[in-house]
């Protein structure tokens, strides 16, 4: 099983720099495809960013965070990053991380992330 906590989230203003985490529990981190997902008040939860399992952790982000954000993991420590900079009111949300390994995933219970202005 994997338990997954989020942390770093808080209240920052426009243009502002935050850094979330999520540790993992388990011994298998390093086979995860790890991914962040955010979801704001009355919309659906979205597609942040993702770093694979493979050797040199290909990445990809969805298009509105692309040269903002960066998500990153340290396999040794069971642990994925998003550094979020030149945040924006629209990147308020509450921020997921999600586990997916041979087509099971793991959701945690997320972090809430506010820019305000």
């Amino acid at each position: 099983q994997v338990q997954l906590v989020e942390s770093g989230g808080g209240l920052v203003q426009a243009g502002g720099s935050l850094r979330l985490s999520c540790a993992a529990s388990g011994r298998f981190f390093s086979t995860y495809t790890m991914s962040w997902y955010r979801q704001a008040p009355g919309k659906e939860r979205e597609f942040v960013a993702t770093i694979s399992s493979t050797v040199g952790g290909s990445t990809n982000y969805r298009d509105s965070v692309k040269g903002r954000f960066t998500i990153s993991r340290d396999n040794a420590k069971n642990t994925v990053y998003l550094q979020m900079n030149s945040l924006k009111r629209e990147d308020t949300a509450v921020y997921y991380c999600n586990a997916v390994r041979v087509f099971r995933d793991y959701w945690g219970q997320g972090t809430q992330v506010t820019v305000s202005t």
